[in-house]
């Protein structure tokens, strides 16, 4: 609407829907059409200061430093997006997942129940695209191609449309136990038109559904949807519901976590989150350096904040059961792996290209030099990710956060997989996540406490922002720490 009224294709916008307006919790920011600032609802943000939408227009040149070593080296990350770094984002895209981790056990479905999805095959990306895909699409000058664009052809959703990845699939479907992929493809439809968080809906719809049949919630609370486990129809009724606000939809537009504590009787038990985000397609349960990576992120249960879940989903799929042990070296693991993702995100790149980098650090490094024509190291970019976690990490400590808050979801520590197989019986103990916060601790330089040193700040040259941790051990009672 804004590009016809200004009449200029090139317009980009950022927009909220009727989500954000009304202050859902987990409402997006969406970017054209099908791209997202999807989590930790940062359109309620937006409906909150009254703005509905941002549009901009380049209309100057981008100078680069070294233009022709520049487009040489990034020729060379063209060859290397066509090779096996970036097949699955090319040939199935993401829900690819879905028969790698059920095969494993470690795909959380109806709430955590199980660990695996009997219907898998019926929402797998395989097929998605033998029925629904019907163009795949590429950001400009991408060599990639990633997006999957998905239609229903035929029955009570045809014509529904959305570009489908992985956790909004997983979130629908085997979460809420539906094997019927042109539900979760309008359900999407339905959340992009309100600007709701897709992964955050299906986990909240999963969270009544387990209230429902767990006699926390009954038929009339919830204006006559019968929201069992592989309903589907009611997927759809309490999408939009949460999306106008309506009835139910009005409670259960504030998130699993405030939704919970305002229904009681229990409901605290059944809401999987962490620090008030709802949780993503990783069993936790079955791949402990995710969980530290989760129970760690500054931003609640993020995926993208860590991709720690690399290292436990490839020791699956290889038969190795490092992924069911807590041990000292995660905590290094999920460090290095947060500061290479927080500059990644800082120079604007894609993460689905992150496997391109084959040197690390060296290659963005080297990127950073031939654009700005700033001299970088790797360590340079290295220290920045340190510093941009240590930065995100004061923010939360000034807020309140501590170690109490780096925990995980009740059925992750509390409901051992029950599903034979690879799995069962796997669990996170309380024991076992503070070993790993220990660990995690000691190799980001913080406190016990999970707080960040003086002289960890010091070292980054973070001294002027000394001063929250000055006042937090002010408000403790404790001694000033070096």
């Amino acid at each position: 609407m804004i590009r016809e009224e200004l009449g200029d294709y090139y317009i980009r916008v950022a927009a909220i829907g009727p989500a954000g307006e009304k202050l859902v919790r987990l409402a997006c920011i969406i970017n054209d059409k099908t791209r997202a600032a999807g989590r930790t609802g940062m359109g309620a943000v937006m409906g909150s200061k009254k703005l509905k939408a941002i549009a901009v227009r380049g209309t100057h040149d981008v100078t680069v430093a070294k233009p022709d070593e520049f487009l040489e080296f990034v020729k060379e990350f063209h060859e290397r997006m066509k090779g096996p770094a970036t097949q699955k984002y090319r040939t199935l895209g993401t829900p690819l997942n879905v028969l790698v981790h059920n095969k494993i056990a470690c795909l959380p479905t109806r709430n955590y129940k199980n660990a695996s999805f009997e219907a898998a095959e019926k929402v797998s990306g395989e097929y998605l695209n033998e029925h629904y895909v019907a163009k795949i699409i590429g950001c400009s000058s991408c060599a990639m191609r990633c997006e999957h664009m998905c239609v229903v052809p035929e029955g009570p959703y045809k014509g529904a449309m959305s570009r489908v990845e992985y956790e909004p699939l997983w979130a629908m479907a085997p979460y809420c136990g539906i094997d019927r992929l042109d539900a979760v493809i309008k359900g999407m439809e339905l959340c992009n038109h309100y600007g709701i968080d897709a992964i955050g809906a299906g986990v909240i719809v999963a969270f009544a559904m387990d209230c429902y049949e767990n006699g926390i919630l009954t038929k009339e609370d919830l204006d006559g949807v019968e929201a069992r486990f592989g309903n589907h129809e009611a997927l759809i009724q309490l999408i939009e519901k949460m999306g106008k606000r309506e009835g139910i939809g009005d409670l259960l537009a504030e998130g699993v976590k405030i939704a919970a504590e305002k229904i009681g009787k229990g409901a605290e038990k059944f809401a999987q989150h962490i620090k008030g985000v709802e949780v993503t397609g990783y069993d936790l349960r079955t791949l402990k350096t995710a969980a530290l990576g989760f129970a760690v992120s500054f931003r609640g249960a993020d995926h993208n904040r860590h991709g720690a879940y690399g290292f436990d989903v490839t020791w699956g799929k290889e038969g190795n059961p490092k992924r069911f042990i807590a041990e000292k070296g995660r905590g290094k693991m999920v460090k290095d792996r947060e500061d290479l993702y927080t500059v990644i995100d800082s120079l604007i790149i894609c993460k689905f290209s992150r496997g391109t980098y084959y040197n690390g650090f060296e290659d963005i490094a080297k990127l950073y030099r031939l654009v700005t024509g700033f001299e970088v190291t790797a360590e340079d970019m290295r220290r920045s990710g340190e510093r941009i976690n240590n930065v995100a990490r004061l923010f939360n400590v000034r807020e309140g956060l501590s170690r109490k808050d780096d925990t995980l979801p009740y059925k992750v520590m509390h409901h051992p997989v029950p599903d034979e197989g690879p799995s069962k019986g796997a669990y996170v103990s309380q024991e076992e996540l503070d070993l790993l916060l220990d660990d995690y601790y000691e190799a980001r330089g913080w406190t016990k406490d999970g707080i960040p040193t003086i002289e960890k700040l010091k070292e980054l040259e973070m001294d002027d922002l000394i001063h929250i941790v000055e006042n937090k051990l002010k408000k403790a009672g404790k001694p000033r720490e070096e």
